[in-house]
């Protein structure tokens, strides 16, 4: 038996090692050689060169995975501490649901039941740790057999009863360059994007009784060449949140551009509606996850200490009065689910 985890101090440890997205190689080491330390079987799952997911289990046969990722957004932030706050990078999103997921894990495998561990990479960015894990379970690459799976993300200790999926489309409009002192010489790119970017707030796009309103953000604009040429060329990116499936959605932004744009679609991840146990607090969230891309794992639940809202900023932090409950809040998912098995 080894001695019970201090949640918080676990939680530093992984926010003092640098895990921007595609740096994540030295927290996966690290990770695998202390878990391995603690007597868990430990796993590699490649991704890509110098970066793994890592699998973690007791048992031959387990049946609930937690889940989480390991890389974080830029810029890598130190951690630092008060009486009350964990404040840093991670510390929400997601390396302090990490540390209450082990040690809940630990209570559990000392319990003698059938827990497993899966730390993943790239979530910020394009879910590849996430899709070779769940690449990795279709082929019986880990010893996995598992029926569940928890994963962790700032859900202000909440069960989200669904997320939001995501889609990114480019639109970007042509122009003809000329002196800007002859505008009609030529034809303004931007001045075309701007008129189209105008409309999106007239479109009416689907809604969900559970999940709420699709959203559009125009999270970048670019184009033309000077201030005194006419410009030829423009760009809006948007990052649309998907409340149905996404061909709805495609099908009304291409009705939009309507050839006044050439768009240009990006990675998406669908919505998904998610299991709820009794006695928690339940929520929606409006943010993506890796529980689209980890299908083969089981049926999903979505819990986590801390707020969205204060992920990927500079003044990220979480309680630690509410990182410490939710050890306590892990295990009671997972032996509520457990015993909706049965077992």
């Amino acid at each position: 038996m080894h001695t019970p985890l201090d949640p918080v101090e676990l939680t530093v440890h992984l926010m003092s090692i640098d895990s921007t997205s595609g740096r994540e190689g030295p927290v996966i080491a690290w990770l695998d050689e202390y878990l391995a330390g603690r007597g868990w079987r430990t796993q590699r799952i490649p991704v890509t060169p110098g970066r793994d997911d890592l699998f973690a289990t007791a048992v031959d046969g387990p049946l609930v995975t937690l889940s989480t990722h390991l890389d974080t957004v830029p810029p890598f932030i130190l951690p630092r501490r008060d009486a009350q706050t964990l404040y840093g990078r991670g510390s929400c999103d997601a390396k302090g649901i990490a540390a209450a997921m082990i040690c809940a894990a630990e209570r559990l495998r000392d319990a003698g039941l059938p827990i497993a561990l899966l730390f993943v990479v790239g979530e910020e960015v394009t879910h590849d740790g996430a899709h070779a894990a769940n690449e990795a379970f279709a082929a019986r690459m880990v010893p996995s057999t598992s029926r569940v799976l928890i994963n962790g993300e700032p859900t202000e200790s909440t069960l989200a009863v669904g997320t939001k999926g995501a889609i990114r489309v480019a639109a970007r409009t042509k122009g003809q360059a000329a002196h800007s002192a002859y505008p009609h010489l030529g034809h303004s790119a931007t001045r075309d994007l701007v008129h189209l970017l105008a409309e999106l707030d007239d479109i009416g796009f689907p809604t969900d009784t559970l999940l709420g309103e699709t959203t559009v953000n125009i999270g970048g604009l670019s184009g033309g060449v000077a201030d005194n040429v006419v410009a030829p060329w423009a760009e809006g990116r948007l990052m649309i949140r998907l409340v149905t499936p996404a061909d709805e959605v495609v099908r009304i932004i291409e009705k939009w551009a309507d050839g006044r744009a050439n768009l240009e679609w990006g990675p998406m991840v669908p919505p998904v509606k998610l299991g709820v146990v009794d006695g928690f607090e339940t929520s929606v969230a409006a943010f993506a996850t890796d529980i689209p891309a980890l299908p083969n794992w089981g049926t999903p639940y979505l819990f986590g200490p801390g707020s969205i809202h204060v992920a990927h900023r500079d003044d990220e932090c979480i309680s630690l009065d509410e990182l410490r409950k939710s050890v306590d809040s892990y295990e009671k998912i997972v032996r509520d689910v457990l015993g909706k098995m049965n077992f």
